[in-house]
C-alpha cells in the first residue's frame, strides 16, 4: 500500500507541475522561442519536426531537445530551440540567422511544402505562433518568406501578446542563396497576463445564435421527454396497476382464462442476470468512469480555464481518469457481484484493462502510420510506458479498491422479485419491437440533442479552433444525460410491456447507438466540411473518431442502463406479486 501511495503521490506531482518557466522576465532576461511542427494548413494532424525541412539553426547555443510533459508527448509537441537570441524588452534591429544555398534536394523539399501550403508553429512563452513558408505566384515560381518580424507586448514584467510577421520573400530555385533573417520589436501593453489567450479565441464563431437556438431545441426536447416519461409513470402505469390489482382479486380458474399480457407478466424474468455478465459488468463500470471523468474535466476547465496551457486539459483527463479509478471498481464489481459472479478478481483486471487497452490498441495502430511518416504525432516509446505504468501502479490498485468496496457495500442483490429458476419463453412480437430495432432507434433523438455541438467539438480539434465555450459543453453533457436516460426508459416500458424481459443490454445497446449516429455523422464532416485528405490523416481521422464514437457510446449505454435499472425496479416493487 506504501508503494501505491508512494506512485500516486509522484503521479500526481507529475501532472501538475506546470512549464519550467514562471512567466516572469528581468529586463534583458533570456526568452526561448521554441520552433515546434510543420505540416500542410488543411490537415492540422499531420505534423513534423520544424527542422524535418532544410531550415537552418540560428548561431546561439541549442537547449536540448525535450517534452514538457506526458500531455506533450502525446500531442505531438516537437519543442526545438531555434537558436535566435531573443532578450526581454530590448528590441533586436534586423539580424541574420542563417544563410544556405539551395541545392536540388532542398529545392525539392520547399517546393513540396510551398505545393502543399505548409504551415509552421512557434512558441514564446507558451503563446502559439503561426506562420506559412511561401507561396506560388501567377507566374507558378516558388517563393519562400525568409524575415520573421516579431511584435511582443509585455505588461510589467510578462509577455501578454506576440505577433508574427512574414517578410522578404525570396523566389525559391535551384543554386540560389536563402538568407533567413529575424527582428524583435517590444511594446508595452495594457493586456492583463490572465486576458493574453482571448486574442485566440473567436467568439462569433462559437457563440453563434445557431449555437444558443441549439441549446434551447435540446432544452425543449429535454421537457418532452421528461413530460413523455412522467405521462408513462403517471397515467400509464396507473392503469396497468388498476387492471393487475382487478386480476389479483380473481380467483385462479378466473385468471387463467383472461387475457394475461403486459409487463408484470415477466416478473420472475425481469431481474435475471444479463448474459456475459462479466463483459456487462465491465461496460457498466467502465461507463460509470467515463462519465465522471467527463464531468470533472469539463468543471475543472470551466473553473481553471485549462485551454489556455498547452496540455493542460490531457493532462488534466489522465490525472482524474487514474484518480477516480476506484469508480469503475466499485460500480463494475457490485453489479457483477449482484449477478452472482463468480471470477471477482478476473472480472476486476478485465474492467480494469479494457478501456486502455481500446485506446492503446488504436494508437499503437495509427503510431504504425506516423512513424512510417516520421511525423511528430508518434508517440515515443518512453511515453507509452508511462501510460503502462500509471495503468499497472495506479489505476489497477485503486480499481481493486472499488472492487472490494462494491462488493461489500452494494454486492448483495435487492431485487424487489424473486427470479424463475426457469426461464419464460419469449412471445413473437411486432417487429418494431424487437430489440434490435429498439437499439437502432433508440440514439436518434441523443444524437439529436448534441449534433450541433459536435460540429463545433469537431471544428476545434480538426481545425484551427480553439474550444472555450466549456459553459455549453456542461449544459449539453446534462441534457444528454437526461435525453438518454427519458428515451431508454421509454424504449424498456416497450420492451417489458411486450413480454420481452432482456432489458439489460437493450437499454444498454439502444443508449449506446448514439455513437453510431456520431461516427456516421464523422464520414459527413470529414468529406463535406474539411479538406483533409493523404492516407496518414485520413487514418488519423478516422482511427481517433472511432475511439470517441466507442467512448461515447459506453458513457450513453451506461446512463441508459442507468435509467432503465431504476425504472424497473421502481415498477416492480410498487406491484404486488404473488
Amino acid at each position: 500500500m506504501k508503494l501505491i501511495w508512494f506512485v500516486n503521490f509522484m503521479f500526481i506531482l507529475y501532472c501538475v507541475k506546470g512549464d519550467e518557466q514562471n512567466h516572469k522576465y528581468e529586463d534583458k532576461e533570456e526568452v526561448l522561442l521554441w520552433m515546434n511542427t510543420v505540416g500542410p494548413y488543411h490537415n492540422r494532424q499531420e505534423t513534423y519536426k520544424y527542422f524535418s525541412l532544410p531550415f537552418c539553426h540560428g548561431q546561439k547555443a541549442e537547449i536540448s531537445h525535450y517534452h514538457e510533459s506526458l500531455a506533450d508527448a502525446i500531442q505531438g509537441v516537437e519543442l526545438e530551440y531555434s537558436g535566435i537570441d531573443i532578450d526581454f524588452t530590448v528590441d533586436m534591429p534586423r539580424s541574420k540567422v542563417c544563410e544556405m544555398d539551395v541545392n536540388e534536394e532542398i529545392f525539392q523539399s520547399l517546393k513540396y511544402a510551398v505545393d502543399n501550403h505548409y504551415w509552421y508553429q512557434m512558441y514564446i512563452d507558451d503563446l502559439p505562433i503561426w506562420g506559412i513558408i511561401g507561396e506560388i505566384d501567377n507566374a507558378k515560381d516558388y517563393y519562400i518568406w525568409t524575415h520573421k518580424k516579431f511584435d511582443i507586448g509585455y505588461n510589467f514584467n510578462q509577455i501578454v501578446d506576440v505577433n508574427l510577421t512574414s517578410e522578404s520573400k525570396t523566389k525559391l530555385s535551384v543554386g540560389s542563396k536563402l538568407s533567413f533573417t529575424y527582428e524583435v520589436k517590444w511594446k508595452p501593453s495594457t493586456v492583463k497576463f490572465s486576458n493574453r489567450y482571448e486574442k485566440y479565441l473567436d467568439p462569433n464563431f462559437f457563440q453563434h445564435r445557431i449555437h444558443w437556438f441549439s441549446i434551447f431545441n435540446s432544452f425543449m426536447m429535454v421537457i418532452f421527454l421528461v413530460g413523455l416519461v412522467s405521462m408513462i409513470l403517471m397515467r400509464t402505469l396507473r392503469k396497468d396497476y388498476a387492471r393487475y390489482s382487478k386480476e389479483d382479486e380473481l380467483d385462479d380458474m378466473e385468471r387463467d382464462l383472461g387475457d394475461e399480457y403486459g409487463w408484470k407478466q415477466v416478473h420472475g424474468d425481469v431481474f435475471r442476470g444479463a448474459s456475459y455478465p462479466m463483459f456487462f459488468s465491465s461496460l457498466i463500470g467502465t461507463g460509470y468512469h467515463l462519465t465522471f471523468v467527463g464531468f470533472l474535466v469539463i468543471v475543472s476547465t470551466i473553473i481553471g480555464d485549462l485551454y489556455t496551457e498547452r496540455g493542460s486539459i490531457l493532462t488534466t483527463c489522465i490525472f482524474v481518469y487514474a484518480a477516480t479509478a476506484p469508480v469503475n471498481g466499485y460500480f463494475g464489481g457490485s453489479l457483477y457481484s449482484r449477478q452472482s459472479g463468480k471470477g471477482w478478481i478476473r472480472q476486476m483486471i478485465f474492467s480494469t484493462a479494457m478501456f486502455p487497452m481500446m485506446v492503446c490498441g488504436t494508437v499503437f495502430l495509427i503510431n504504425f502510420v506516423a512513424i512510417y511518416y516520421r511525423a511528430s504525432r508518434a508517440i515515443p516509446f518512453t511515453s507509452m510506458l508511462s501510460v503502462a505504468a500509471i495503468c499497472i501502479f495506479v489505476i489497477l490498485p485503486l480499481n481493486l479498491i472499488g472492487t472490494v468496496l462494491g462488493r461489500n457495500i452494494s454486492g448483495n442483490p435487492d431485487y424487489p422479485c424473486r427470479v424463475n429458476t426457469v426461464p419464460r419463453p419469449i412471445p413473437e412480437k411486432k417487429w418494431f419491437m424487437e430489440p434490435i430495432m429498439i437499439i437502432i432507434l433508440g440514439g436518434i433523438l441523443p444524437f439529436g440533442s448534441i449534433f450541433i455541438e459536435m460540429y463545433f467539438i469537431f471544428t476545434s480539434f480538426w481545425a484551427y479552433k480553439v474550444y472555450f465555450v466549456f459553459g455549453f459543453m456542461f449544459l449539453v453533457f446534462f441534457i444528454l444525460i437526461v435525453v438518454t436516460m427519458c428515451v431508454t426508459i421509454v424504449c424498456t416500458y416497450f420492451l417489458l410491456n411486450a413480454e420481452d424481459y432482456r432489458w439489460q443490454w437493450t437499454s444498454f445497446l439502444s443508449a449506446g447507438s448514439t455513437a453510431v449516429y456520431v461516427y456516421l455523422y464523422s464520414f459527413y464532416y470529414f468529406f463535406f466540411k474539411t479538406k483533409m485528405y493523404g492516407f496518414f490523416q485520413t487514418t488519423f481521422y478516422f482511427g481517433y473518431m472511432a475511439l470517441f464514437s466507442v467512448s461515447l457510446g459506453i458513457m450513453c449505454g451506461t446512463l441508459g442502463y442507468i435509467g432503465a435499472s431504476l425504472f424497473v425496479k421502481k415498477i416492480y416493487s410498487t406491484v404486488k406479486i404473488d
